[in-house]
C-alpha cells in the first residue's frame, strides 16, 4: 500500500512551488495550466540507510507517497459543469489532502481575490468542495429513494444517512465532521467525498519567515485550532531552490541558514504518517533493502500483503528483528545468537520500524 496525497488550494497559492520542492517530478509554475501534475516523494527514513550500511545490498528502495497537483480552484470550482470539477474528480482517490494557503505578499503574484486573506481563503475552497460533494449525495439519495420506494429495507438506513450528509453540507461543513456513526461511514464510502478526507494545512509564507512564520500563519493557525488537522509552515519558493541543488551537505547549509532543521517534504510525509496512523517495515537482504508502508495495528499476514498478495495466502511465520536490535548486533546472525530474532505467528503486531523476513507457501 502506498500513500497518496492531492494537492488542492487557489490559484497562485504557491501549490506547484511546494509540488516541486517535495516531488521527485520538476513542473512548470505558470498560470492556466489544464491538467494535473502527478509525482512521488520518496519517504525520507535515515533507518533504510543505516540498514543498508551494515548489508551493503545491491540497491535500496525507499517508500514512496504518490502526489496529485491540480490546477488553482476559484470561485464556482465546485459546480458539476464548471471546467474544474473534473480536476476534482483526480483527487477523489487520494487518501489525504494538502491544502496550500497564502500567507504571503507579493507585488508580482497578484492574489485572485486582490488582497492576501488566509482564513477567507480557506473558506472559498471548503464552499467549492462542499458544493461539488452535496452534488453527489444529493444524486445518491435519488438513486437510494427509488430502492426505498420498492421496499428495501437497507435503503431506508442508508437514506437517513445520506440525509444526515446533505444537511451537513449545506451548513458548508466538511463531510468529514458529520454527525453520524463511524460504522455509518461505510454509506458514503462509494462516493469517495473530498470533503470526507483528512487535510494538512500548508502556509506557504516567504523566505523570511519560513522558521518563525509571520502575521498571516498565526492567524490562520488561531482559525483552525479547533480542527482535527496538521498546520505546517513551508517556505515553499526558498525550499523549491534548495531542493534543485545536487550537494546534500549545500542543501544542509541553506536549510540552516534558513533557520530550518528539515526540508518540507519530511515535513509533509511526516504529517501525511501521522494524520493517517501509518508506519514502516522494512525487509532487507542482498538483493535489496526496501521500506513498505502499513497502518499501524497490522498484523503479520497483513504486512506479508503489503508486499504481494501470495505471502498474505501462504502466509505460515514471520521472522522478526527489531531496528535497534539489529543496529547493536549488526547481522542477523548475532541478533539469533542474542535471541533477538523472533518468531512470530498470524497474531503478530507489526512494529514501527520491525525488520521482516516471511516464511510462505502456496
Amino acid at each position: 500500500m502506498g500513500l497518496k496525497c492531492g494537492i488542492i488550494g487557489l490559484s497562485n497559492t504557491g501549490k506547484t512551488t511546494l509540488f516541486n520542492c517535495v516531488a521527485n517530478t520538476k513542473v512548470q509554475t505558470q498560470s492556466g495550466v489544464q491538467k494535473a501534475n502527478i509525482g512521488q516523494i520518496n519517504v525520507p527514513d535515515s533507518r533504510l540507510l543505516a540498514i543498508d550500511g551494515l548489508i551493503h545490498s545491491a540497491r535500496v528502495v525507499f517508500a514512496t507517497v504518490d502526489l496529485v497537483d491540480i490546477p488553482g480552484l476559484t470561485k464556482g470550482s465546485g459546480q458539476a459543469d464548471s471546467g474544474s470539477s473534473r480536476f476534482l474528480a483526480d483527487i477523489q482517490q487520494t487518501d489525504a489532502l494538502i491544502h496550500v494557503i497564502r500567507c504571503f505578499d507579493s507585488n508580482t503574484v497578484p492574489h485572485i481575490e486582490g488582497s492576501v486573506n488566509p482564513v477567507r481563503d480557506k473558506e472559498i475552497v471548503d464552499l467549492e468542495l462542499c458544493i461539488r460533494d452535496l452534488g453527489m449525495v444529493e444524486r445518491k439519495i435519488q438513486r437510494t429513494d427509488k430502492l426505498v420506494k420498492v421496499g428495501d429495507k437497507d435503503a431506508r438506513k442508508v437514506m437517513e444517512i445520506l440525509q444526515i450528509y446533505k444537511s451537513h453540507l449545506e451548513e458548508f461543513k466538511p463531510a468529514r465532521t458529520a454527525p453520524v456513526h463511524e460504522e455509518d461511514r461505510k454509506h458514503i464510502a462509494d462516493m469517495f467525498l473530498i470533503t470526507d478526507k483528512p487535510v494538512i494545512y500548508v502556509c506557504n509564507v516567504d523566505d523570511s519567515s519560513a522558521a518563525t512564520g509571520n502575521a498571516y500563519s498565526k492567524a490562520f493557525m488561531e482559525a483552525v485550532k479547533d480542527e482535527n488537522a496538521e498546520v505546517l509552515m513551508i517556505a515553499a519558493e526558498l525550499e523549491s531552490e534548495i531542493a534543485e541543488l545536487e550537494d546534500p551537505n549545500d542543501r544542509a547549509v541553506f536549510l540552516s541558514d534558513a533557520g530550518l532543521s528539515e526540508p518540507g517534504v519530511n515535513k509533509v510525509v511526516s504529517s501525511g504518517y501521522r494524520l493517517l496512523n501509518l508506519q514502516s517495515f522494512f525487509t532487507a537482504g542482498p538483493k535489496e533493502v526496501r521500506a513498505w508502508t502499513i497502518h499501524k495495528g497490522m498484523t503479520a499476514p497483513q504486512a506479508a500483503g503489503v508486499i504481494h498478495s501470495d505471502l498474505e495466502r501462504g502466509f505460515i511465520r514471520a521472522e522478526v528483528m527489531k531496528y535497534n536490535d539489529f543496529m547493536t548486533y549488526k547481522t542477523e546472525h548475532a541478533c539469533r545468537e542474542a535471541g533477538k530474532l523472533f518468531v512470530e505467528g498470524k497474531n503478530y503486531v507489526v512494529g514501527d520500524g520491525d525488520i521482516l523476513h516471511i516464511r510462505f507457501n502456496v
